[in-house]
């Protein structure tokens, strides 16, 4: 039985003149790239819009976080308080992300300081205010949180402005994420008094904080984005670090040429081991593979500490997260070379030149209100400001780089509340006494005594901006008994 082949119509094909031809080869296979294109564009633009109208039935709040006098919880009260809010993450099906709109929701927590006075705060969706409220009420009995106006909305958002100048940006890690930094375990010591053996790093920030002048301020900002407790088992992301300090290979992610390419390749790969093994030709590559199981025992120190840090970081429960910093000060007084080393300065004490550490994003792609080349400088510089305020006013989770992941103990370390015989801070908001429970034959009355709050604005100066605290939330003491409202996470 004879085959024949016609390369007629291939010959008649490449003998038309050259716009027939075009046109020809684009009414049959080069309309499918664009009609792929305006597909994923149309589905973006969808999901973009449904997820809009859902966030916006979700109201936002601000909670001002008052710790007791005296305090002397250490870090982990603050990883465990952390480790609740991850009680937030929720997963959803095709139809609730693409008709829905349904996405995971984040929190921001803050801290701020105002004037030189020192606010602890936590901007959550209102749907979760429970969730937070127990996680810091189950580790400070004793704290006072308060619902409290935004104190962004009366700061500019455009710029040049007249008044205030603006230096901001936002942290990144220098090295992968599944690298830990330094954490405050690696800050205790085992000499001195008890009370004294923690050297807290909230100490310089603090101290930055309340030598700020009147008409400065400086905001701290942290995105939170809860993850599964399987993220590093689905995105198998610090397998593939481990396999890279050890100088294993990483599978690479292909896509369906090169699959189809590595295919190819493996299957000439295994015609030629298949006469290798026919000529007896194979015995070297056999050692070779005898080699492999001992690299684990000739580690060089550096990778065993690498490799021991990153088990112990996915070992915990882990966020999302963004970490934006904001200077803003009236022109005259401002002093941008005290806020910015000063954060910067508490920001590297996290470093560790062995596994990770924090930088600001200053590149020529960075958030940072800094620009590398004189080229439109002004326009680019204010372009800068302009968003990254913006970003930070809305705590968007998606605006400027994408986010870093960072455990629970990673977290408490560069935000927990600060311990009182180390970090003197006299400017910082606490609770203003013990609560007890009140005697069973004490009458109540509707009407509440004035707040003595320093954050609230007595002068009606409209140059100050402060907090204005608008609701009073309840109080639970280690004695009392918990809602039923409350949700169980």
């Amino acid at each position: 039985m004879n085959i024949v082949i016609d390369l007629q119509p291939i010959i008649d094909f490449f003998s038309l003149p050259s716009d027939v031809m075009m046109l020809k080869l684009f009414l049959t296979v080069g309309w499918i790239p664009i009609g792929i294109t305006f597909i994923w564009g149309a589905a973006i633009v969808w999901l973009y819009y449904i997820q809009t109208k859902w966030f916006l039935t979700h109201k936002q709040i601000l909670l001002a976080i008052d710790i007791p006098r005296g305090n002397m919880q250490s870090p982990k009260a603050v990883e465990n308080m952390f480790a609740y809010f991850g009680g937030m993450h929720s997963t959803g099906n095709y139809h609730e992300t693409w008709w829905l709109g349904i996405f995971q929701l984040s929190i921001s927590i803050e801290i701020v300081s105002i004037d030189g006075y020192i606010q602890y705060l936590i901007r959550t969706p209102e749907k979760f205010k429970n969730i937070v409220e127990t996680g810091v009420y189950s580790q400070y009995p004793d704290a006072e949180i308060t619902e409290v106006d935004d104190y962004t909305t009366h700061c500019p958002s455009l710029f040049p402005d007249e008044q205030y100048d603006i230096w901001g940006g936002e942290f990144i890690l220098t090295k992968n994420n599944a690298l830990p930094i330094r954490t405050y375990i690696n800050f205790e010591s085992t000499f001195g008094k008890p009370e004294v053996q923690y050297k807290d790093t909230m100490a310089s920030l603090m101290d930055l904080l309340s030598s700020l002048k009147k008409g400065e301020q400086i905001w701290y900002q942290i995105i939170l984005i809860p993850l599964s407790a399987d993220y590093w088992i689905e995105s198998d992301l610090s397998d593939k670090v481990i396999s890279k300090i050890i100088g294993e290979k990483v599978k690479s992610e292909k896509n369906i040429i090169d699959k189809a390419g590595d295919s190819l390749i493996n299957l000439l790969g295994d015609f030629s081991e298949f006469v290798y093994k026919l000529w007896g030709d194979i015995e070297s590559k056999k050692e070779e593979e005898k080699e492999e199981p001992f690299k684990m025992m000739n580690l060089k120190p550096k990778q065993k500490k690498q490799i021991e840090a990153i088990q112990e970081k996915v070992g915990k429960l882990c966020f999302k997260v963004k970490i934006r910093f904001m200077y803003l000060a009236k022109k005259e007084i401002m002093n941008k070379l005290k806020a910015a080393n000063g954060f910067v300065g508490f920001m590297k004490q996290f470093q560790d030149s062995d596994l990770n550490s924090f930088k600001p994003d200053v590149g020529a792609k960075g958030t940072a209100t800094k620009i590398n080349y004189p080229i439109f400088y002004n326009y680019r510089l204010n372009a800068r400001k302009r968003k990254i305020m913006g970003n930070y006013k809305r705590r968007d989770a998606v605006g400027g780089r994408s986010p870093m992941i960072l455990n629970i103990e990673e977290l408490a370390t560069i935000w927990h509340f600060p311990i009182e015989t180390v970090t003197k801070a006299p400017l910082i908001q606490k609770a203003t006494s013990r609560k007890v429970e009140p005697p069973s034959g004490l009458p109540f009355s509707d009407e509440t005594s004035a707040n003595d709050d320093i954050f609230k604005n007595k002068n009606n100066n409209s140059d100050s901006i402060f907090f204005e605290k608008t609701k009073k939330a309840e109080t639970i003491s280690s004695k009392d008994t918990l809602p039923e409202n409350l949700p169980i996470v």
